[in-house]
Order: structure tokens, then C-alpha cells, then sequence
């Protein structure tokens, strides 16, 4: 038997009306699975955030979400620019997101700082002019 599943989402570029959509789908599915509402809360955010900074940065991507008995794996790869100084990047308030996308609310700069907060483990994998694929782990 197949204990794990997995869910596969497209997220499109400098699209803000449906930012979001991934890690709402995947909140309602580990609600609906019994998963512990603190587990699921972590996930959704630390989703969420990459989420965003798929659209604002990359142009859009790939999620991969791989739900097992011990972890919840999520692997986000886009083609877009990908991340110069990935420990400056890290810091909590530092951010390249243009002024218009800062005046919607977004590009505070906390989108990788939350995303290593809610996650038991975190591996950025970025190449200049390449992309970048960031795979977060969730224990169970």
C-alpha cells in the first residue's frame, strides 16, 4: 500500500490575486487527514511564504508537496533569477522587492527567515540566471 501522497502545484508569476492557493489546498487536505493543527500551521506558513516569493521573484514555479506517516516534504523550484547572497537573503528584513510590490504589502524581507522558523529543516539550492529549489521538511 502507498502511504504517502503527493500534490503537484503550478504557481504563475506576478499573480497576487491567487497567491496563496497552494498552501491554502494543502492546509484543508492535512486538516481533513487529522493532521495536528500546529503541524498544519506550520506548513502553511512556511508554504505560504515561498509561495509569495515565487511570484515576486521567479516568475512562478513548481510545488511538490509529499505527505507521509513521519514528514511532510515541500519542494518549491522556479526558473527565475535566483538568489545571490542566500545568507544575506536569510536575514530577517532584508529584501529586493521592488516598491510596488512592497506597497501591496509584501517584500518585508521575513519570506526565507519564516519559512526556516516553521520547518524542521530547510535547503536552498539556487544558481544565478538558473533558479532556485528550496526543500522544507515538516516532522510529524
Amino acid at each position: 500500500m502507498n502511504n504517502h501522497i503527493t500534490l503537484t502545484y503550478q504557481v504563475s508569476g506576478d499573480d497576487f490575486t491567487r497567491a496563496g492557493e497552494a498552501s491554502s489546498d494543502v492546509k484543508s487536505k492535512l486538516k481533513q487527514m487529522g493532521v495536528s493543527p500546529e503541524m498544519v500551521r506550520k506548513v502553511a506558513i512556511a508554504m505560504y511564504e515561498g509561495e509569495i516569493n515565487m511570484v515576486i521573484h521567479a516568475h512562478g514555479g513548481i510545488i511538490r508537496v509529499t505527505i507521509s506517516p513521519d514528514e511532510i516534504i515541500m519542494v518549491l523550484k522556479d526558473q527565475g533569477p535566483g538568489i545571490p547572497d542566500v545568507e544575506k537573503a536569510m536575514q530577517a528584513g532584508y529584501s529586493t522587492a521592488p516598491e510596488n510590490i512592497r506597497s501591496l504589502g509584501f517584500g518585508a524581507g521575513m519570506g526565507l527567515p519564516n519559512m526556516k522558523n516553521h520547518t524542521d529543516e530547510m535547503d536552498i539550492k539556487t544558481q544565478i540566471g538558473v533558479g532556485t529549489t528550496v526543500t522544507m521538511k515538516v516532522k510529524l
